[in-house]
């Protein structure tokens, strides 16, 4: 009888990616060069305790942009102190994100990550065309997770878009996957397997239109539109993840019972599907907002202290890997 654990690992072989979120914060720490993190508008506990955690593993090397007379106090909160390390003070949030753009345009940072400052002015500044990141296409939200592998052990999966694009079209779920499937060979998955999410393994319109765009980008697939990667699309949740509801269903696919990417098909179904996961199945997230010249961390308010390191970890691994 064929396993879960060879199914999914086969094409994965000879690949030594990370397997688990404690081996990505290993591997970035193991690496002893820490990639240059700047936290824009500082003063917010969770991410700043989390960056300092972070810099404590010897995963990454902290720049705080700010208010830092409040950032001083919520570390001393902490018990920590902050008095040693690079620091810009800038009071106002706005101008705390531009000096934080400006230092990783300047190359003096690596990694962009959030603090004390709405989502949307964040990103606002990113992709200012003059004075941003210089993107590589749309930005879309990638979150990393572990999955078991029947016979012991784990592996690391991910779902997109949770955050980003409310209700992308054909054009954009492309490159919703384009980014996908960047972060997964930046995992060291050389051929990611990719599920477009639906209720349903069949079309059916008008009623369900995400099922031809998700038919159309496992077409486009097959014609080389991602390189070395397979998509199947439309296709339920349980027959991506679970061999045996792919095996019940008749579903004979490469992707069927072991994707490696889950990608939803609106905000909505990803946003519920990210919060299933963290919140009923308690999972620990690793996210990041894909597309940018840059790693982004761009963590929930609800996300947890542990799921706020493992995205440093997460975005000091990609930045590691942009190196060479």
């Amino acid at each position: 009888m064929t396993t879960e654990a060879n199914i999914c690992q086969s094409p994965h072989a000879g690949v030594q990616g990370p397997r688990s979120l404690d081996d990505l914060v290993a591997r970035v720490a193991d690496c002893g060069a820490r990639p240059r993190i700047v936290l824009a508008a500082c003063a917010e506990a969770h991410a700043l305790g989390a960056l300092l955690d972070a810099m404590d593993r010897g995963i990454a090397q902290p720049l705080l942009v700010g208010d830092m007379e409040q950032a001083a106090r919520i570390a001393a909160d902490l018990s920590r102190d902050i008095s040693g390390l690079a620091a810009v003070h800038a009071p106002d949030p706005r101008e705390a994100v531009q000096r934080a753009v400006d230092l990783v345009r300047g190359g003096e940072a690596e990694v962009l990550m959030k603090g004390l400052v709405n989502t949307d002015v964040l990103l606002r500044r990113v992709l200012n065309r003059a004075t941003g990141l210089p993107p590589k296409g749309v930005l879309s939200h990638v979150a990393v997770f572990e999955l078991p592998v029947r016979g012991g052990g784990t592996r690391l999966a991910m779902m997109t878009d949770a955050a980003v694009n409310i209700r992308p079209n054909l054009q954009r779920k492309l490159e919703i996957v384009h980014n996908a499937v960047a972060v997964a060979r930046a995992l060291g998955i050389a051929r990611p397997r990719v599920a477009m999410l639906a209720a349903t393994e069949k079309v059916i319109l008008p009623a369900m239109p995400a099922t031809l765009d998700a038919q159309i980008v496992a077409r486009m697939a097959e014609q080389g539109e991602f390189g070395a990667a397979d998509v199947a699309g439309p296709m339920a949740l349980d027959i991506a993840i679970s061999p045996d509801a792919a095996a019940r269903k008749g579903v004979d696919h490469p992707v069927a019972g072991c994707a490696d990417i889950l990608v939803a098909p609106d905000i909505e179904s990803g946003n519920i599907l990210y919060k299933s996961l963290t919140t009923l199945a308690h999972a620990d997230m690793a996210s990041t907002m894909a597309g940018s010249s840059a790693p982004l961390v761009v963590t929930s308010r609800g996300d947890s202290e542990r799921s706020k390191f493992c995205s440093v970890a997460l975005a000091g691994y990609l930045a590691l890997a942009a190196r060479g």
